[in-house]
Order: structure tokens, then sequence, then C-alpha cells
């Protein structure tokens, strides 16, 4: 692969890197349609995204593990996991093209009820929280794109922005390390093709947390989720244009 193209990959993921540290979700939805570009099949793109995800989010935690809120992690956790795992499978199985529309299209629909505040501000009751962490998971495993949803009832929870950010950290990894094995089983040749660019991403991804985490303490979080918006909107038109094109 050509460097410039790989050079640009690692740019994109220091962005998006620092980006989502103090929104707690974004990094999946802005630089999986940079992989998908560069890649030449949807679940290779799948695939990269789920390792640089998993550093990105391994590392976040490193740095932020004091502040974890681990209430919320058993509420969570065990449901998160059994939908990556059955989201992972079908990922594996299924025709990417309807799969990328049908993300294109959600990824447009939740940031603009976002904006009018009829899903953000939006409260799980406290016994659906079990089905929140399925739907995360499995969204996460069938297409990389867990935080949105998470973010719909964790974020109304813990108004602490660091406690937000450490605990979104631990339960993405969990995901992630719940669908990983699903991937490396099926994509694991292609990965170590593009070995050079999965691995100047993941280094990208984790200086990004040291990056994200000064804007973590110095930013408002209204401007970090409005940038984040922007992002996942866009993301969205791409997963379109790019399900209609294949």
């Amino acid at each position: 692969m050509d460097a410039l193209l790989i050079v640009f990959a690692m740019f994109a993921t220091l962005l998006a890197a620092a980006l989502t540290v103090p929104a707690g979700f974004g990094l999946a939805t802005m630089v999986t349609p940079v992989m998908l570009v560069l890649l030449p099949e949807p679940h290779l793109a799948i695939a990269t995204v789920a390792v640089i995800h998993a550093a990105h989010n391994g590392w976040k935690l490193v740095l932020l593990k004091n502040n974890v809120d681990f209430s919320a992690v058993k509420r969570y956790g065990w449901a998160m996991v059994l939908g990556a795992l059955i989201g992972a499978f079908l990922s594996t199985s299924i025709n990417p093209k309807p799969l990328l529309i049908v993300v294109g299209v959600a990824l447009i629909v939740l940031p603009i009820l976002s904006i009018t505040e009829r899903w953000t501000t939006y409260r799980l009751p406290e016994a659906e929280d079990r089905w929140g962490g399925f739907g995360s998971g499995f969204m996460g495993g069938l297409t990389g794109h867990q935080g949105a949803l998470r973010a719909m009832f964790l974020q109304r929870r813990l108004p602490d922005k660091t406690a937000y950010a450490a605990t979104a950290a631990l339960l993405a990894l969990i995901v992630d390390l719940s669908r990983l094995p699903v991937y490396l089983i099926s994509d694991g040749a292609g990965l170590v093709e593009y070995l050079p660019l999965v691995a100047g991403s993941v280094f990208s991804a984790i200086a990004g947390v040291h990056l994200g985490k000064r804007w973590l303490q110095k930013w408002k979080k209204s401007r970090i989720t409005t940038m984040i918006t922007v992002g996942i909107v866009l993301s969205g038109c791409m997963y379109v244009v790019e399900g209609f094109r294949m």
C-alpha cells in the first residue's frame, strides 16, 4: 500500500481518537469510512477498525481507570458480550451491501434525533439496561458502531464527563475483546497483509488518547459532542453512497 495512504489513515485515526475521548463514542464511525476506501472488502475494514478500536479503548482505560463506574459495567457488561458475539458471527456471513445502507441511514437519523434532544435526553429505565447493553454489543459486533447506542443509556446516568469517558472505554473494550476472535478467524490473513496500515493506525489511536485526555479537561462536552455529531452524519452519508455503489 502506498505510504501516503497510510499516513492519511494515521492522521484521520489520530484526530478521531482524540475527539472521541471526551465524547465516549465515534471512533469506529469516523475511521471505518476511511478503511472502506483503502481496503478491498467491507468485512476486512470492520475487522481492521476493531483492532484499532480495541487498542484505543485499552489505552484510554489505562489512563482513566480510576474513574470507572463499575456498577454500570455490571449492569451492561454480560449483555454486551452476548450481543457482540451474535453480531460478529452475522457480520462475517451476510451480504455487506444492505448492511452498509441500513447502518448509514441509522447514522444519519440518530444524530438528527439527538439534535432535537428526543434521543439524548431519553433515559432508559433501569430494568432495560440489559437490552441497551445487548443492542450496543450487537451493533458493535455487526458493524463496529456500538458507541452511539451505548451513549443513549449511559450518558445520562453518568453526568461526570471523566467517569462517563472511563466507563464507556471499559464497556467498549468488553465488546471489542468479544468480537475480535471472530474477526481474526475470518479476516486474520487480510489483517496480516495490510499490517503496516493496521500498525500505523493503532499507534495513532493510542497517541490520540493522550491528546483527547487534554481536550477532556479543557473543552466543554457540548462542543465535542457537536463535532462528533457532524462526523457521524457525514459518515452515514458515505455508508449509504458506498452501499449503493457496490
